[in-house]
């Protein structure tokens, strides 16, 4: 005896239009995406977004996540790989520069550039909250630099993760308002200029 499946099967591919909704969001921002904006770029019905990502938030939660492990994965690849934190931070800003004006997709970053104008608390929070996690890791990462001895004791680890996080977003709206990969790259260069002299041998 066989069974019939139940409902009707999903005629589009889930992933290509996960990447289609996160390439809509990324060009547009969360606030000014409309549901309609969404369906025409994915290419499916109302009823099939709700279906299969649930409402517009969900579905804008589902993108960050990707986004964060894909196009967003520079800054994690650099702290885990690189041996100093100078060396990491300095791999980060000049991927970012990459990354931000790259012509396969939408200028600077999801995740800054998503929430501009965002009046939804719940969207505008979780985005923030990543955002001030990309600083606490900023931090971290500096502060086992300064155990390894590559910076003295005395650095001001947060303002100095601040000052770098303060960088990478100005770099995401340059980039959005036409900056080349040159220009970033220049700007990346001149941020390292005020990283910390290593402490003096004792």
């Amino acid at each position: 005896m066989t069974t019939k499946p139940r409902g009707r099967p999903r005629s589009f591919d889930r992933l290509t239009a996960l990447e289609q909704a996160t390439m809509a969001f990324w060009e547009h921002g969360y606030e000014t995406t409309s549901v309609a904006d969404l369906t025409r770029a994915m290419g499916i019905s109302a009823p099939s977004l709700y279906a299969a990502f649930g409402d517009k938030k969900a579905l804008f939660e589902e993108v960050v996540e990707a986004y964060a492990v894909s196009y967003g994965a520079y800054g994690g690849r650099a702290f885990e790989q690189e041996p100093t934190a100078r060396g990491a931070f300095a791999r980060m800003l000049g991927e970012a520069a990459e990354v931000f004006t790259d012509p396969a997709h939408p200028r600077g970053c999801l995740m800054i550039s998503a929430a501009i104008n965002c009046s939804t608390p719940e969207v505008e929070r979780a985005l923030r909250e990543r955002r001030n996690s990309n600083l606490a890791s900023f931090e971290t990462r500096i502060r086992q630099g300064v155990d390894a001895g590559e910076l003295s004791a005395d650095t001001e680890a947060g303002t100095l993760a601040r000052l770098y996080g303060a960088v990478l977003q100005g770099m995401s709206q340059q980039a959005r308002d036409g900056a080349t990969r040159a220009e970033l790259e220049a700007v990346a260069e001149a941020a390292m200029v005020a990283w910390p002299s290593a402490p003096a041998a004792s």
